[in-house]
């Protein structure tokens, strides 16, 4: 034995053992991620809680598509993180508000007091489609029931 090469000379072939980990929590790094011949954009690693929760309001607007044509007024569907409220506020945490702005009724939901009602991913999903066909229903006058293409 080469006294140079000492205990870790030899050869190492093969996958490591144990699993990959994310000490960081910064998701997947490195060739798996970045672009290449097969995704030339690179690889989404992960998404963030806030596009999480936007990918699940654009779902549900893109199911009520028929609903929204159907309307004459135009109705703008917004997420913001939180309500900002007084400091003597005493009362459940909105989950979402109806307000007119220059003409248009907007409807704000709010991400933060949703997520935190909720357990599990499809929680996440039933509660975020109630918020939103509930405030629907009273800017149209409908019963949620009625809009709900589920």
């Amino acid at each position: 034995m080469d006294a140079g090469a000492g205990r870790w000379s030899g050869i190492i072939t093969g996958p490591r053992t144990g699993r990959m980990r994310d000490r960081r929590g910064r998701g997947r790094r490195g060739p798996s991620a970045l672009p290449g011949p097969l995704s030339p954009r690179g690889i989404a690693s992960q998404r963030t809680p806030r596009e999480h929760f936007d990918a699940v309001v654009r779902s549900i607007l893109t199911a009520l598509e028929p609903a929204f044509g159907a309307e004459p007024d135009p109705i703008e569907v917004i997420v913001e993180e939180a309500p900002r409220l007084p400091p003597e506020w005493s009362d459940v945490v909105p989950a979402s508000v109806v307000t007119e702005h220059g003409g248009t009724t907007r409807v704000v939901v709010f991400r933060l007091p949703i997520v935190q009602r909720c357990r599990t991913q499809h929680d996440l999903e039933d509660m975020t489609w109630a918020v939103i066909l509930e405030q629907l229903g009273s800017v149209w006058q409908v019963d949620p029931d009625d809009l709900d293409p589920r």
